[in-house]
């Protein structure tokens, strides 16, 4: 059901089965569907006999043809209650849905299964992207799944397992001493230089985006077909949030949803806050950040190039933009975790911290009914948690408890 390509600022209609990048103004292309055509099969009662597949909404993802898809059962993530986390911070409402536990432990299988299926679809025969770590080994391990090359550059400071997640799955793998932005220019002079391969950088390729919009169609289905109140969700360069603003608008035109729409919170670290500051600064767009540094390594993005279609969909939606210190993250991680019994990453910890002071602030209500995406499994992040335990002697006991 693709129709098209739409430049994100001009709407500058583009050609879908042909490589693309950027648009003419070098905005990200977005991929436009007939949505008339698609509501007449992706109907509620259909979905219930599919696979529990993001492939379950295959209406309106980009493959045309179903022998192109290239997928390791990825999507259909479990919403979890957090009943006794939330009551003690004042949302007893409180919700998660979990992309810990999908193929490669983080959501950004979604968009390598999309992109990449796509990409070997047009006839690419390479894909090269910079990373913080866990979307280089994702698109990584799906290039391998398809028999693709894969090229990948991100910083050293990148989680050490997304290095061995690339090896392993024979990616050209490269470390550069910067950040992200660093490790892209390497990668833009290396495609000028390869035939057949395609910079899939964050939104300089249109699909990506078409995969991490699932989770808010999966976020609908799950609770019934409708929307929660709030949505927090983790922003580095912010390609799960403006997804799911594209689906709640899609689901909105497929008559699945109401008008009412959640409120979307971009969530970031106080070490790089581009898109919090460019909010309360009343900008649409945001300027680098300097130093960037924070513990939650996959949003340590200075400058995003989708940064005004972030702020596009917080506005739209009467939502916020906020930053949380790397302390008040990593204390979150540990209470829920002992508390629910659920080890997430410090991106995923950072949507507790600012759910906690956006309880406090009241920007929340206590009768809100609230989501925060948890974007990896804490498990890629074990530095995280300092383990200082007593070492006892073979023969030894326990100590009685004090």
């Amino acid at each position: 059901m693709l129709s098209h390509l739409e430049c994100s600022r001009t709407g500058k209609r583009y050609d879908a089965d042909v490589v693309q990048g950027l648009s003419e103004v070098g905005a990200p292309l977005l991929a436009r569907y007939d949505l008339e055509q698609a509501g007449r099969t992706l109907t509620r009662e259909r979905l219930a006999s599919r696979p529990h597949t993001l492939w379950r909404y295959r209406e309106v993802l980009p493959v045309r043809d179903p022998a192109n898809i290239v997928s390791l059962g990825e999507g259909m993530t479990p919403i979890i209650p957090l009943p006794g986390y939330g009551a003690q911070i004042g949302l007893p409402r409180l919700i998660m849905k979990d992309e810990g536990l999908i193929p490669t432990g983080s959501f950004k299988a979604r968009g390598a299964a999309v992109g990449v299926s796509r990409a070997a679809e047009l006839g690419v025969t390479g894909v090269a992207m910079p990373t913080n770590g866990n979307a280089g080994s994702a698109w990584a391990t799906y290039a391998a799944r398809v028999g693709l090359r894969s090229l990948i550059a991100m910083p050293v400071g990148a989680p050490a397992i997304t290095r061995t997640e690339c090896v392993a799955a024979g990616a050209e793998l490269y470390l550069v001493d910067g950040l992200i932005g660093d490790a892209g220019k390497l990668v833009t002079a290396a495609v000028r230089e390869r035939d057949g391969y395609q910079d899939v950088s964050t939104l300089k390729e249109p699909y990506r985006i078409e995969g991490k919009k699932t989770m808010g169609y999966e976020i609908v289905e799950q609770l019934g077909f409708r929307v929660p109140d709030a949505i927090l969700y983790p922003t580095g360069g912010g390609v799960g949030l403006i997804g799911i603003y594209k689906a709640l608008l899609e689901m909105r035109e497929l008559g699945w949803i109401s008008d009412r729409l959640p409120r979307l919170i971009a969530v970031q670290a106080e070490g790089c806050a581009p898109i919090v500051e460019a909010f309360r600064a009343g900008r649409d767009e945001s300027m680098p950040w300097p130093d960037a540094w924070t513990v939650a390594f996959g949003i340590t993005v200075p400058k995003a190039l989708g940064d005004f279609l972030v702020l596009d969909a917080v506005r739209a939606t009467g939502g916020t933009a906020i930053a949380v210190s790397d302390a008040a993250l990593l204390a979150e991680q540990r209470r829920v975790a002992a508390q629910e019994g659920t080890f997430i990453c410090p991106e995923g910890a950072a949507c507790l911290a600012a759910a906690r002071q956006l309880r406090e602030s009241n920007f929340l209500s206590g009768t809100d009914e609230v989501l925060v995406l948890n974007t990896g499994a804490g498990l890629k992040y074990p530095e995280t948690v300092t383990v200082d335990v007593p070492t006892l002697p073979a023969d030894g006991t326990i100590p009685l408890a004090q």
